[in-house]
């Protein structure tokens, strides 16, 4: 749920043979865009190259409809391909859709941004440097807040793939840790305090506000909260952790996680098409009044080392620069065994990009950018 910006190259070889690329679902856009050659040598060189064992590409663009393309294996031991309309953990693109139940709810007039924590949960965060009567409901959505984050207190994912935690457990862990050391720190604990919040204005769960906000009425099909369950439900990749040993790679199958951990910061599984369709519903205005929408994209310089360079944070929502001029807009997430990456860009583009393992170095996190970057930027020429 937090993004790690790995700086230590690959130190050994890759063992010989791997994952080979394998490009599943035909372009469906009309003849005016054409196939996205560009995409699809980015998506490869992930699985190729880089031995991501599988790359999803979906684009919608209001020129031309929707062209959509994977490579690689969505199972490693079976070899089933790749495809581009199955459900992933999307981890922190969570993020986007608990800010936007509380922007609602800020439209509603049930609670302001400007107010402090303390007014909805009283004497949570009162603990050393960290006290609540400080700290903004629009600071928490930021990662203005100060409060560090509690996924940064577990040394692997063996101490919380099969536990169960409640949020105040969650918070407790970040009010143990010493402060950030910057004043825009990306922090999962922001997001589950912001979820207690829609809870203890609406007597709801986060999750099920949402249902009733977003899900539901943009017919989100494959968008859910898994709760307590460790598998994904219906179509899936199995998603991979590599491991290194004596000179070789090999993948550990870690599909199956608790994911309460995450909570409203981290938890969703859904799908590209669902991912894009949510982007394009929020920054096309369908889901926030247009005041509201116009807070959650006024941004502020975020650290590169917790997100990439260029990145600026709104309310739940990342905007970075394209290579080919203009902005993209969305979020992206990522946890052991999946990544996933959603916006729009300038123009109307949008957007969603998963894959069956969260990039494990600084090479595979640049050339997943350069995917994103890639498939806003290509105008499917033949000869791009």
């Amino acid at each position: 749920m937090t993004f790690r910006r790995t700086t230590t190259a690959l130190t050994v070889a890759l063992a010989a043979g791997g994952v080979p690329a394998v490009l599943a679902g035909p372009a469906s856009a009309a003849p005016r865009c054409g196939d996205r050659p560009a995409v699809r040598r980015a998506m490869e060189r992930l699985t190729g190259t880089d031995r991501v064992p599988g790359v999803a590409v979906r684009i919608e663009d209001p020129r031309c409809g929707t062209w959509s393309a994977a490579s690689g294996k969505a199972d490693l031991r079976t070899g089933r391909p790749m495809r581009a309309d199955e459900r992933v953990r999307i981890g922190s693109v969570t993020k986007s859709f608990t800010a936007t139940v509380v922007l609602q709810l800020a439209a509603e007039g049930r609670l302001s941004l400007d107010a402090p924590v303390d007014r909805y949960l009283p004497g949570l965060i009162r603990k050393g440097p960290y006290d609540g009567r400080r700290i903004t409901v629009r600071s928490l959505l930021r990662h203005t807040s100060g409060l560090p984050d509690h996924m940064d207190s577990f040394d692997d994912s063996g101490q919380y793939r099969f536990r169960h935690f409640e949020p105040r457990e969650l918070v407790a862990r970040a009010l143990a840790m010493d402060p950030p050391a910057k004043e825009w720190h990306y922090s999962t604990t922001n997001y589950i305090v912001a979820g207690m919040i829609v809870q203890a204005v609406t007597g709801h769960r986060t999750e099920d506000e949402a249902v009733r906000r977003i899900v539901r009425p943009l017919g989100l099909r494959d968008t859910y909260w898994p709760g307590d369950a460790t598998g994904i439900r219906g179509r899936h990749p199995r998603g991979y952790v590599r491991e290194e040993k004596d000179g070789t790679v090999r993948w550990t199958d870690r599909t199956r996680m608790n994911i309460s951990a995450g909570g409203a910061g981290g938890a969703i599984i859904s799908s590209p098409p669902d991912v894009a369709r949510f982007f394009g519903a929020l920054l096309g205005g369908r889901l926030l009044p247009p005041a509201l929408l116009a807070e959650m994209r006024r941004t502020v310089l975020a650290d590169p080392d917790r997100v990439w360079p260029g990145a600026r944070y709104g309310l739940g929502l990342i905007e970075t620069p394209l290579s080919c001029g203009g902005t993209w807009t969305g979020h992206a997430g990522g946890i052991e065994g999946y990544s996933a990456y959603g916006g729009v860009r300038t123009g109307g583009r949008r957007l969603a990009v998963s894959m069956n393992e969260d990039a494990p170095d600084m090479r595979t996190f640049q050339d997943v950018l350069a995917l994103v970057d890639t498939a806003f930027c290509d105008d499917g020429r033949k000869n791009s």
